[in-house]
């Protein structure tokens, strides 16, 4: 199991992972910006910065299975 995931993280920082890498890295940086803007609304709101990171974390998380339904793995 370990050396799958370092396969698949060895393909993934070596471009070779996503059939269609740029489709792939705008999904994640999407996400990640999803993420970004749910944690400064929640600090914003005036919510304590480790309950605001919990919930954009598990937000941005979530968010990641959509983002990444339609992508085409090599």
């Amino acid at each position: 199991m370990f050396e799958m995931i370092k396969n698949s993280i060895g393909l993934f920082f070596r471009g070779r992972l996503f059939a269609e890498p740029q489709k792939a890295y705008t999904q994640l940086a999407l996400g990640i910006l999803t993420g970004a803007l749910i944690f400064i609304a929640a600090r914003k709101a005036g919510i304590a910065a480790v309950p605001s990171s919990v919930v954009a974390g598990a937000i941005a998380g979530a968010l990641q299975p959509y983002l990444f339904r339609n992508l085409r793995y090599r």
